[in-house]
C-alpha cells in the first residue's frame, strides 16, 4: 500500500509540473512574434570595462526558454522524475547562429571571435533530500549547490561545435567539475536540425563525496557499508537532439542524454546496491530570442 501512495503521489507532481510548464510555455508563446524584429530595449554603458576583454558596448541576443526533463530521481538513481528546466545564454548580436545542447550551463559569450566563444557559465544542482526517496534513508540531506565557472567553444568546422565548461561549487558541494562534449550538427531539411556526440565529466573529491560516500554515521543509518567516495573521471556518454527554428525567433527541441558513471561514483555502495550506473534523460523545450543593446 505505501509503494501504490507513493507512486500515486509522484503521479500527482508530474502531472502538476506538467501543468507548469504548459503555462508557462502558453505564456511565452503569447509574446508578438514582432518583439525581436527591432532592439527590444537598450542599457546604459557599463560604468568601467574589464580589461583583456572586448567592450560590451553594441548588440546582443538573450536566449530565454523552458523545457522538461525525464531523468533520474537523483545521480545514481534507477528510477526517474519529471522536472521543468529553465534555458538561458547571451551572444554578441550577428554571430554565428548558437548552437546549445541539453548539458550546456546558462552562460555569456563576453569574448565572441569569429568560431570561437568564451565566459562565464553557470549551473544550479538542486539538494537531495533524504526523506524523499527509500534509497537515500539514513544518508542525510545535501543541500544545493551553486556551479560558478566558465566555457570555451570552438567550430573547427561549420557542423562540429566543441565546448568545455569549468566550474566550482558553492553549497552543497565544494569540488571543481569539468565537462567536455563534442557536437556533429547536421541539418536534415530546412529549419530542422539533427547532432549528436559524446559527453565526459570528470570531479573533484569535494564534488564527489557529498553525493557518493558513506561515513560511519550514515552506514549505521543506512546499512550500507562505509564508503569513501574520492573524485577523478565521473561519467561519459553520449547525447543527441533534434530542433526545429520555427522562425528567427522560436525554437523548438526534443533530446536524450545517457550517462554511465565511472569510478568511485559507480562503485559506491548506493549506486551498487540501490540504483544504477547507467543514467538517461530524456528533454525537451522550447526558447525564443531578442535583442537588446548597451550603449
Amino acid at each position: 500500500m505505501k509503494h501504490f501512495d507513493d507512486a500515486a503521489l509522484r503521479l500527482t507532481v508530474n502531472v502538476r509540473l506538467t501543468t507548469t510548464l504548459l503555462t508557462a510555455l502558453g505564456a511565452i508563446m503569447a509574446i508578438p512574434q514582432s518583439a525581436s524584429a527591432q532592439t527590444a530595449f537598450t542599457l546604459p554603458a557599463p560604468p568601467f570595462e574589464l580589461p583583456m576583454l572586448p567592450s560590451p558596448s553594441g548588440n546582443w541576443t538573450v536566449m530565454v526558454g523552458i523545457g522538461g526533463e525525464y531523468m533520474p530521481d537523483f545521480v545514481g538513481s534507477k528510477n526517474g522524475r519529471f522536472m521543468p528546466i529553465p534555458i538561458f545564454s547571451i551572444r554578441r548580436a550577428g554571430s554565428i547562429d548558437q548552437f546549445r545542447g541539453p548539458r550546456d550551463s546558462a552562460s555569456i559569450a563576453l569574448l565572441d571571435v569569429g568560431n570561437f566563444r568564451a565566459g562565464p557559465a553557470f549551473k544550479y544542482v538542486a539538494s537531495r533530500k533524504a526523506d524523499k526517496y527509500a534509497e537515500l534513508t539514513g544518508l542525510g540531506d545535501v543541500k544545493a549547490a551553486y556551479e560558478l565557472g566558465g566555457f570555451v567553444e570552438y567550430y573547427p568546422v561549420d557542423w562540429l561545435r566543441l565546448r568545455s565548461e569549468l566550474r566550482q561549487g558553492v553549497g552543497g558541494h565544494t569540488g571543481t567539475v569539468a565537462d567536455i562534449s563534442a557536437d556533429v550538427i547536421v541539418p536534415l531539411i530546412q529549419r530542422l536540425t539533427i547532432s549528436a556526440g559524446p559527453r565526459f565529466t570528470w570531479k573533484s573529491t569535494k564534488a564527489t563525496a557529498p553525493y557518493f560516500g558513506v561515513d560511519a554515521a550514515q552506514a549505521l543509518a543506512s546499512g550500507l557499508p562505509s564508503y569513501n567516495a574520492r573524485g577523478g573521471a565521473h561519467s561519459v556518454g553520449f547525447g543527441s537532439q533534434v530542433s526545429y527554428r520555427i522562425n528567427p525567433q522560436w525554437e523548438v527541441h526534443a533530446y536524450v542524454e545517457y550517462e554511465k558513471l565511472l569510478g568511485d561514483a559507480a562503485d559506491s555502495p548506493l549506486v551498487k546496491l540501490r540504483g544504477s550506473s547507467n543514467q538517461t534523460t530524456v528533454g525537451l523545450g522550447a526558447s525564443y530570442s531578442f535583442d537588446f543593446r548597451i550603449r
